[in-house]
């Protein structure tokens, strides 16, 4: 998914396991400091992988085979997460009263990351996957921040998830997109694979829809181990078989977890989250690994003009879609400002870039720190 080479795997066991597991407690020290002061994690499990990766302060040899698969499982699982959020049914909803915003959210956030690539000189479709990068919110901080300020029962909550919502559906036909463009695919098979990802997700909105309390009833029992197998099993069978069609593997997690429902879906929130949280750490932490710090401050200026461009594109997207739902302007700013933090769609698409656009991928972590840490401070200051 990152377009990266895994390198061999370590020969000496010990070594691989004293720099893998000093790597992972100070993930959790890092963990346990964004807790207590109700932050997330996610800019420091970057900066941690830009301090001990390539050109960092102190260089780990971790297997990048070992450290790549498990960033590849934490971007499953927590799309897998974020779909036990809805259902079919919420789904559709949301198609069919959010389009609107859906479409406006699409013109104001992707088309600044497009024109700032156009501008660099970039080639047409490096800038297309900025314009990726700049439009798509971080549905995992979003979460974790309506979550830590007990929002949940606001009325600008439901337009917030919305967008999150449309904007994975979107990633769902965007993702290959690009595929296909980056591997040198002509019109033809540019629409066939948008023929094919719009088939998939809406025969999984049928099967969720119609047959997601069957699907539940099977996956459902009374071990925890069962549950966690089962799961994990069709997550990664799903994922792979989405992939192998030209579909993102993280967009079949999302589907995966739209379909359960039920008592199941309540238990895979227990089994799963530590899970999530411990493969996803490992993707942030393995997407900083990759980038030289050198490389950062060149990208600094443009990614400083990208957020304050994009926050603000993003406050009007929430504002317009809140307008539905609420008359209180507080509110309504609320939900644009729990919109700008980027983060998993974000890192993912600049992943592909990495062969044809040097620059992407510094810009683009510089870009996810400053909005992942810009997002609840704002948050906090509206409250």
């Amino acid at each position: 998914m990152l377009g990266l080479v895994p390198a061999p795997v370590d020969s000496n066991p010990a070594s691989l396991f004293i720099e893998l597991g000093s790597a992972i407690v100070g993930l959790a020290v890092l963990a346990r400091l964004a807790n207590r002061v109700g932050f997330s994690a996610i800019p420091l499990y970057l900066l941690a992988g830009l301090a001990f990766g390539n050109g960092g302060l102190a260089p780990l040899n971790l297997s990048e085979h070992f450290i790549h698969v498990g960033a590849e499982i934490g971007v499953l699982l927590l799309l897998f997460m974020l779909g036990l959020e809805y259902s079919g049914e919420d789904l559709i909803g949301n198609l069919r009263s959010g389009v609107d915003a859906a479409v406006l959210d699409f013109f104001l956030n992707f088309l600044p990351g497009f024109a700032f690539g156009y501008f660099l000189g970039w080639r047409p479709l490096a800038a297309v996957l900025l314009g990726g990068v700049t439009y798509v919110s971080s549905s995992g901080v979003t979460a974790k921040m309506l979550s830590e300020s007990n929002r949940g029962a606001n009325p600008e909550t439901p337009v917030i998830l919305s967008v999150l919502v449309l904007e994975d559906i979107a990633m769902a036909l965007y993702l290959p997109l690009v595929g296909v463009l980056l591997a040198g695919g002509g019109a033809r098979e540019v629409a066939t694979s948008v023929m094919i990802a719009v088939s998939i997700v809406v025969s999984v909105l049928i099967l969720a829809v119609r047959y997601g309390g069957g699907i539940s009833r099977f996956a459902a029992h009374e071990s925890d181990e069962i549950i966690l197998l089962t799961l994990l099993g069709i997550v990664l069978l799903v994922s792979g078989v989405a992939q192998a069609f030209g579909v993102s593997a993280a967009i079949g997690a999302f589907l995966v977890g739209v379909a359960m429902s039920g008592p199941v879906a309540e238990q895979s929130h227990r089994l799963f989250t530590p899970l999530r949280d411990l493969f996803a750490a490992t993707f942030f932490f393995f997407f900083g690994l990759e980038i030289d710090p050198k490389t950062l401050a060149p990208a600094l200026p443009v990614a400083v003009g990208l957020v304050v461009v994009t926050a603000g594109t993003k406050v009007l997207t929430g504002y317009w879609a809140a307008r539905k739902v609420s008359t209180d302007r507080r509110a309504r700013i609320r939900a644009g400002i729990s919109l700008i933090p980027r983060g998993e769609f974000s890192i993912v698409i600049a992943g592909f870039g990495t062969m044809i656009e040097p620059q992407l991928a510094p810009l683009s972590a510089c870009y996810v720190l400053i909005a992942a840490i810009a997002g609840p401070l704002l948050a906090r200051a509206a409250r």
